[in-house]
């Protein structure tokens, strides 16, 4: 750790760095402490290969602050060739994970957090996609592609596969038209961030895509719910605001979800294959909450009394 504090031109001597053990990213992530133990900044490094895609990484973040969203800032972007490897350095957010601090809170306080949590998303789904982006549709129905041929080839089953994929089917049309946009596309409890019973930040953009906005609720019914059904609600409703949900919201959320059932099975496999039996609870917890896609709007957000 100390070459690297020593070959960051924006980093002391003085400073220390303590390794960010969680996630899934490839990087490497670091709090970087000043000489009194205080966190400054967030340090990532990753592969020279990656060099192109941080650089757009970087402009994200520049666009994000541009629009007033609260995530982290970006500092410097830089290579470090002696060592293989390029870096970001981010301004931290001080508090806890999301994940963590919910469960303690009054349930009234994790649905306002989760109404804060909805308006920073909205920020972020305004910026319009470069005009280079393949259409939407064109990107999802190939990925459903590629990812029901990898499940078909991984060897797991899912009891009620036939009905999943005559639903995924039948509402394939309702991705013609859906616009592009940029998607943090990993907005759940685990990147949020908590100080004193407020939102403090959104983390961990380095999975952006562009395309529908509606694509980001997924991991609220996914993972979010897990942790905090009231802050998943008002994320929705924090979004939405006093407009209302769009006419195809939830059934472009259900489609959406439905297709995440493969890929999240395809890439668990890749990726964590220990955790497999933890993700096909939760794509049971999926199924269950719409009735097998018999109903949309998911339970968890039609019964919730506000």
């Amino acid at each position: 750790m100390n070459e690297l504090l020593s070959a960051i031109p924006e980093l002391q001597d003085d400073m220390k760095l303590e390794a960010i053990q969680k996630g899934y990213s490839g990087d490497g992530k670091y709090t970087v402490c000043d000489r009194l133990g205080q966190a400054a900044y967030v340090l990532r490094t990753y592969a020279l290969e990656e060099e192109a895609r941080k650089q757009q990484e970087f402009r994200v973040l520049e666009q994000l602050r541009e629009h007033e969203v609260m995530s982290s800032l970006p500092v410097a972007i830089g290579k470090l060739e002696e060592l293989g490897l390029g870096y970001m350095l981010l301004t931290y957010i001080e508090g806890g994970d999301a994940i963590d601090e919910l469960p303690a809170l009054s349930a009234s306080r994790q649905y306002e957090i989760g109404l804060q949590a909805g308006a920073e998303l909205r920020k972020i789904n305004r910026i319009e996609a470069p005009e280079s982006i393949e259409p939407w549709e064109t990107r999802v129905l190939a990925k459903y592609r590629r990812y029901r041929e990898g499940y078909e080839q991984s060897g797991v089953t899912i009891a009620f596969e036939e009905k999943l994929f005559t639903f995924i089917e039948a509402n394939l049309g309702l991705l013609k038209g859906r616009p592009s946009k940029l998607q943090h596309d990993d907005f759940h409890t685990g990147n949020l961030i908590v100080k004193d019973g407020r939102l403090s930040g959104v983390i961990d953009v380095n999975r952006f895509d562009w395309g529908d906005p509606v694509h980001e609720f997924l991991k609220a019914g996914f993972f979010s719910v897990e942790a905090s059904i009231p802050f998943a609600v008002g994320q929705i409703d924090g979004y939405c605001g006093e407009g209302g949900l769009e006419d195809s919201f939830w059934a472009l959320y259900s489609l959406y979800i439905a297709l995440t059932i493969l890929s999240s099975i395809v890439w668990i496999l890749r990726v964590r294959p220990e955790e497999l039996d933890d993700m096909l609870n939760r794509v049971n917890k999926v199924w269950e909450d719409h009735d097998g896609f018999e109903r949309l709007v998911p339970k968890w957000y039609s019964e919730y009394e506000r």
